[in-house]
């Protein structure tokens, strides 16, 4: 490339938004190691601070969404976005990108909407199978949307291209044998293994299935992987204290994610995007219960694409304590919906998709 190339970036709020932002980067960094970087976040909120920690400079713009529970305080909403759009110009004049990159999140709506306003191709990139509010905005100006499902209501059909969610690169080449990971984490390498995961703040949901349940994981002989997250993990390592702890691993945050992965027979999960995404690539049946009150149901939207695709089961929140166990056991118990899972799982995994969503960006401009 003979001029230095100049990407913006944006996505913020959650590590949902984020993380795609900061592989999609990392990707164009390998390939022009010399392309000048700078991403647009929301003042205030995580990425002001995940981005930096990733090497790549950001510039802050005071924009928050919709306060649901608190009309009032709407109230100065709007000329927060006539400042956020009126701050966003002046850094996109004076940054001068060659293209634009959204992931969703407050800060990508005034960012991207003034970039291609000043003519500057921007490409989206949506996590989730139901689209977020600023990306079907967003969507309409586009050069192509990247998904990582199949349709998206809220998107023109032929913008949409679906290559999947960016991942940890350590997750698409970390993973290992089962029984060489079980014996890794001091399993018992000829037991069946569930992994509960909740997020690093924890899932209170299936924390409280567990705690119901751990009498019937002991007497089934199973193994439990039990990342509890931060809120709850004291409490439950006092209430499990007296539990063989060979049969039951409480851990508050997994830092070797792949290594987990790979000792699970079968997984426990919430539904967020990048999970899904990791599920897929990780290929392990999975039983997802959706975070009701994420935005628009998004984690219920992500899991019934895959449930459709007989590639997990899902329980509603609501539904915990009739429906629980019983689904847990049936995946279990039954080899053969195991092996249906994993190889129907394959449709969704994408382990390449930072690369072909870079590879589509610049076959585009």
């Amino acid at each position: 490339m003979s001029k230095k190339l100049k990407v913006l970036l944006s996505g913020g709020g959650t590590g949902g938004h984020i993380f795609p932002a900061i592989a999609i980067a990392d990707e164009i960094r390998k390939r022009f190691p010399d392309t000048e970087f700078l991403f647009i976040g929301a003042n205030g909120k995580m990425e002001m601070e995940k981005v930096p920690q990733a090497g790549y400079k950001i510039e802050g713009i005071d924009i928050a969404g919709i306060d649901r529970g608190n009309l009032l305080s709407n109230l100065g909403l709007p000329f927060k976005i006539l400042k956020s759009l009126s701050r966003s110009k002046k850094i996109i004049k004076e940054f001068a990108p060659d293209l634009a990159i959204g992931t969703g999140g407050f800060a990508s709506g005034p960012a991207l909407y003034e970039a291609s306003r000043l003519g500057i191709p921007i490409f989206i990139q949506e996590q989730n199978a139901h689209a977020g509010v600023t990306n079907k905005i967003l969507s309409k100006k586009a050069k192509a949307v990247f998904t990582a499902y199949p349709k998206v209501e809220g998107f023109p059909n032929e913008k949409i291209k679906f290559l999947g969610n960016p991942i940890r690169e350590n997750i698409v080449s970390g993973m290992t044998e089962t029984t060489i990971a079980k014996e890794k984490m001091g399993l018992n390498k000829d037991r069946l293994t569930i992994l509960s995961v909740g997020g690093s703040l924890g899932s209170r949901t299936l924390n409280n299935a567990w705690k119901a349940h751990l009498n019937d994981i002991i007497s089934k002989e199973y193994q439990l992987i039990w990342q509890t997250g931060k809120l709850d993990y004291k409490d439950i390592i006092e209430e499990t204290k007296d539990i063989d702890n060979r049969n039951i691993q409480v851990l508050e945050f997994i830092k070797e994610m792949e290594l987990a992965y790979s000792a699970a027979d079968v997984i426990v999960s919430r539904a967020g995007a990048i999970a899904i995404s990791e599920l897929a690539v990780a290929q392990k049946p999975v039983l997802l219960v959706p975070f009701p009150f994420a935005a628009e149901d998004h984690q219920t939207k992500n899991a019934m694409n895959l449930v459709e695709k007989h590639a997990a089961k899902m329980v509603k929140d609501s539904e915990m304590q009739i429906k629980f166990w019983e689904t847990l056991e049936e995946i279990c118990e039954n080899e053969t919906i195991r092996k249906d899972m994993s190889k129907n799982l394959l449709y969704f995994a994408k382990p390449n998709a930072a690369k072909e969503i870079v590879d589509e960006i610049f076959n585009t401009i």
